[in-house]
């Protein structure tokens, strides 16, 4: 891999979490976390060996469904308080989401 484009998705990986651990609204958390997966992907399947292909597959898979609950949950719950804080997850469904 070019260590350039290496950097860029270490660089990348380090600002999703950032972005995530210092957001207070559900959406800027989701959008950090989305940057994180499109940073991690290459970096696992880097070696063209069929397993890593695989296990960014399957990361991938299980990150979209993971992404899928959390914002159905942060709907669910701005539906019903108002509020798209991360503090406000007062909603029992979105709360067991």
């Amino acid at each position: 891999m070019n260590p350039y484009a290496k950097l860029t998705f270490l660089m990348s990986l380090m600002l999703g979490t950032a972005i995530t651990i210092s957001s207070n609204h559900w959406m800027s958390a989701w959008a950090g976390l989305e940057i994180n997966t499109l940073a991690i992907i290459p970096l696992i399947s880097k070696s063209h060996h069929p397993r890593a292909i695989e296990a960014a597959i399957k990361y991938f898979l299980v990150q979209a469904a993971a992404s899928t609950l959390l914002l159905f949950a942060s709907m669910i719950n701005a539906w019903n308080t108002g509020q798209w804080d991360i503090t406000q997850l007062n909603h029992p469904t979105s709360s067991m989401l």
